[in-house]
């Protein structure tokens, strides 16, 4: 399939690498001073599921390049705060059987994208394999915590075509199921990151110390308790009845296979990048502020991350 991957950092690495290798056309949207050596010696991944590499159709660093090109695949690995610009920006490249997929952390980019890219070309997938860039088209994959599921938001697209799509990456060696109860899932993962991924970022430390240390153990329950309040204000369904059914599934089983994991937003602040907050735990405040519930603890961790961003980018 005729594949467009936004951005080449340590998630779009790894699908550009592995879709290659299984034989589809992948074109990548990069960086302009990541190009010349993406050019030269492709992508590479290490880690976890093996060694991997391979050259690319394509890789150019602006939109305007690919003008009349249409694609069967096009896919966002993009933070989360530039989706609805990348989504202007690549509306003319979404033809009548072009799926857009959203591979990103956080609330809101369904949202963000859906304001110029029909809602029915439109897939979220929520990954939870971890990867860390080592360098310019260069990643690692440290760990899965269970498969990336894709899936419709408004279950638009029809499940046999999700079906499909989850059977070629599957065959690409990145295992993935369709869902039709996506938000269920997203929801879950939003969740494990806002507890994990923005404590890990101040303390500097792994998911498994984080568990084990009693403080941060128990802000993370707090976090997370205020997150079940307001989704149960907010009447959002999820996959647990909860925040104790939750708490349960959280310790036992999907932080265990994640112990040696640090953040994505540690790695972004100690390269001078925005984080993700905004889409996680602030986006967790901003809807606790128009419905009416009270979140604290988490508007205590986005000011703390966003005051080390500042700290770090200056």
């Amino acid at each position: 399939m005729k594949t467009l991957v936004i951005g080449l950092g340590a998630l779009g690495t790894v699908y550009s690498c592995f879709l290659s290798l299984a034989g589809h056309e992948v074109t990548v949207l990069s960086r302009p001073a990541s190009i010349d050596k993406i050019k030269t010696n492709g992508v590479k991944v290490t880690g976890i599921w093996g060694e991997h590499s391979t050259k690319l159709i394509d890789v150019v660093s602006d939109i305007c390049e690919l003008t009349n090109k249409k694609f069967d695949m096009i896919l966002v690995t993009v933070k989360s705060s530039v989706t609805e610009e990348i989504a202007q920006q690549i509306a003319p490249l979404v033809g009548d059987n072009t799926t857009v997929f959203l591979l990103q952390n956080g609330y809101g980019n369904f949202e963000a994208a859906a304001k110029w890219i029909p809602e029915e070309k439109i897939v979220l997938g929520r990954v939870i394999f971890g990867a860390e860039t080592l360098a310019s088209g260069e990643s690692k994959v440290t760990v899965i915590a269970d498969d990336v599921l894709i899936g419709s938001p408004k279950n638009l697209i029809n499940p046999e075509l999700l079906e499909q799509f989850a059977e070629i990456f599957s065959n690409a060696l990145i295992p993935t199921k369709a869902s039709l109860e996506i938000m269920k899932y997203m929801w879950g993962k939003i969740i494990f990151n806002s507890a994990l991924n923005s404590l890990g970022a101040i303390f500097e430390v792994s998911y498994g110390k984080l568990a084990e240390e009693p403080v941060t153990r128990e802000l993370m329950n707090q976090m997370i308790g205020e997150i079940f309040e307001l989704l149960k204000v907010r009447n959002v369904p999820t996959l647990w009845p909860d925040a104790q059914s939750y708490l349960s599934n959280f310790y036992g089983h999907l932080v265990p296979p994640t112990v040696a994991h640090h953040s994505s937003m540690l790695q972004d602040i100690r390269s001078g990048r925005r984080t993700e907050i905004d889409a996680l735990n602030g986006a967790v405040v901003k809807l606790a502020h128009q419905s009416g519930s009270p979140v604290p603890v988490n508007e205590f961790i986005v000011a703390m991350v966003k005051a080390k961003e500042n700290f770090v980018r200056r």
